[in-house]
């Protein structure tokens, strides 16, 4: 009898868990126009309301000089298109003590948010595929990703300084800071923590597509996105979810933004030239 409960209740736990977990979805609120050409990359600026686009604006070559930073508000109004511009295939983006910071190609730009003017640019050794950013605000530390170099970047007091290189790195992409960690969007489909103190790696997740975009779900999860079209909820124990699949449709979901106060979610199509927004419930 008692090992007929502990059957039946282990399978309510495991129903009700599964059941809590499925309830994750994507509603869509709205699109933008057509005018953010290539958008591949979205930052949030809480303190002043703005949402902040890095549009590649053609092909993610070297070659490109013609990307932009946009603006645009959170139901979709574009409020300036060209914050600043003839930038070299923009990718990521963080924010930090007031100053916007941009991965082009080769190169971290530093960008007054203000005025689009470009304050710096940080040359990197060996650059290959500067891809994502993100940044630790107490210690003011900005990190990046050199995607076909399989390396990690922080840019730290103005001097460029390697993190770590080579596996499990493989192809990374996305990345974001949390708690002494750098948890790595892989090329191969998985999701790594770097611990910035041991300087080990473990792996939170994995099975999915290359990923783009890595970020927290505000409650110890995370949302990643795959580039052809597919957005992933992780939860606790590293269990994934397909939450949005425009795959099919071939629609990109790039490098996106979740907001977690606001259960928003905003997603790059890239060649789509768009921004859509999702609620997350």
């Amino acid at each position: 009898m008692k090992k007929s409960f502990k059957i039946v209740a282990f399978f309510g736990l495991v129903l009700s868990s599964n059941y809590a977990f499925s309830q994750v979805t994507l509603k869509k609120l709205w699109e933008t126009d057509t005018t953010l050409t290539t958008p591949e990359s979205i930052l949030f600026e809480p303190k002043s309301n703005t949402v902040f686009v890095s549009c590649i604006n053609g092909g993610p070559a070297a070659t490109n000089e013609k990307s932009f930073i946009a603006k645009i508000d959170l139901t979709g109004k574009i409020t300036q298109l060209k914050l600043s511009e003839n930038l070299h295939s923009t990718k990521g983006m963080g924010f930090l003590d007031g100053k916007l910071y941009v991965a082009e190609i080769f190169k971290l730009v530093e960008i007054d948010p203000k005025t689009g003017k470009v304050l710096h640019k940080y040359e990197v050794p060996d650059a290959k595929f500067l891809n994502d950013v993100s940044v630790d605000s107490k210690n003011k530390i900005v990190y990046f990703t050199d995607m076909r170099s399989d390396r990690l970047w922080k840019l730290e007091k103005g001097q460029i300084v390697k993190v770590v290189e080579g596996a499990p790195l493989k192809n990374p992409n996305g990345v974001f800071f949390e708690n002494g960690k750098l948890i790595v969007g892989n090329g191969d489909g998985k999701i790594l923590a770097y611990d910035l103190q041991s300087q080990q790696f473990s792996t939170i997740t994995e099975g999915m597509g290359g990923i783009d975009g890595i970020l927290s779900d505000g409650k110890k999860g995370y949302f990643a996105s795959e580039w052809r079209g597919k957005v992933w909820y992780i939860n606790t124990e590293g269990k994934t979810q397909l939450v949005l699949d425009l795959a099919d449709a071939k629609v990109n979901t790039a490098d996106f933004e979740y907001i977690p106060n606001k259960k928003l979610m905003l997603i790059p199509t890239f060649l789509k030239n768009k921004v859509l927004a999702y609620s997350v419930e």
